[in-house]
């Protein structure tokens, strides 16, 4: 557990959550390939592609340089897509693609932050498009992501307008904390790869999710907790779940109950002998 509920008279804070392979198993922009395919967006060749990338990315994890030519890939790729197109394939294939494959430890965590009185803020590489659906599917107050140009068609041009990425996800959480007000040093930030380490680095409380090879040799060295996030589960299936404080609810009277019981029984067994010692 995370402890108290925040004390309103001091800042706020707030938890920074990567997305891809920290809260949820896969690629969010990948994971919508074939559902772009069938909306006529991509070819079946850039389905295959799209699928090798996903296999590269959940094997070991993106690289500076490999996240760099995947951006180029993907802008190229979304140069001529209608934007409202693509906000309405997302809206209706939101839910049997992205609810599979979201952490139940990551759920639980978000879960546990609002509790505590922090806001949640998603911060991703992927673009606004697919993450705002996501955040708010999760639950988020708010989303960070990468936004790209679009024309006066309503159309991508395939240029990036804002890229979410390395140093710039950083920029983006101190621009945050002055607007709204967050104490960064009792902020807490959850990421899997080492191109996570600015935003990491600008919190109080960072947090190594399944960590790439160079992350965890980072957190090791600084001491940051790792956690290991490996089941996912549909949001509809952990709401039929008790939560942890109803769990530790129910343990608690069961055993105020079974104490009670003990009394009872013990009580009436003395007062049963005393009967028959008095005939």
């Amino acid at each position: 557990m995370l402890g108290l509920v925040e004390n309103h008279s001091l800042p706020r804070t707030a938890a920074f959550f990567d997305l891809d392979k920290t809260v949820i198993a896969k690629s969010s922009t990948l994971t919508f390939s074939k559902s772009f395919y069938q909306g006529g967006l991509i070819n079946r060749r850039a389905v295959l592609r799209t699928a090798y990338a996903q296999f590269v990315f959940l094997a070991g994890g993106a690289d500076h340089d490999q996240m760099e030519r995947m951006r180029e890939y993907l802008s190229a790729l979304c140069r001529g897509w209608n934007v409202q197109q693509v906000k309405e394939i997302v809206a209706e294939t939101l839910h049997d693609l992205i609810d599979p494959i979201i952490y139940d430890e990551a759920a639980s965590l978000i879960e546990e932050h609002h509790t505590a009185g922090r806001d949640v803020v998603i911060v991703s590489t992927s673009g606004a498009e697919v993450v705002e659906p996501i955040g708010e599917l999760l639950g988020a107050d708010r989303v960070v992501a990468t936004r790209m140009v679009v024309g006066d068609d309503g159309c991508f041009t395939g240029e990036v307008e804002y890229y979410a990425y390395g140093p710039t996800k950083a920029a983006a959480i101190k621009e945050l904390a002055q607007s709204e007000g967050y104490d960064l040093d009792r902020c807490h930030a959850y990421s899997d790869s080492a191109t996570d380490l600015p935003m990491l680095e600008s919190v109080g409380h960072p947090h190594a999710v399944n960590p790439d090879r160079a992350l965890r040799r980072e957190a090791l060295a600084r001491g940051w907790p790792i956690l290991d996030f490996h089941r996912p589960v549909r949001l509809k299936e952990r709401r039929k779940k008790p939560s942890r404080p109803a769990l530790v609810a129910v343990a608690a009277v069961s055993a105020a109950a079974a104490t009670a019981g003990l009394v009872w029984f013990v009580s009436h067994r003395r007062t049963t002998r005393a009967r028959f010692t008095l005939i």
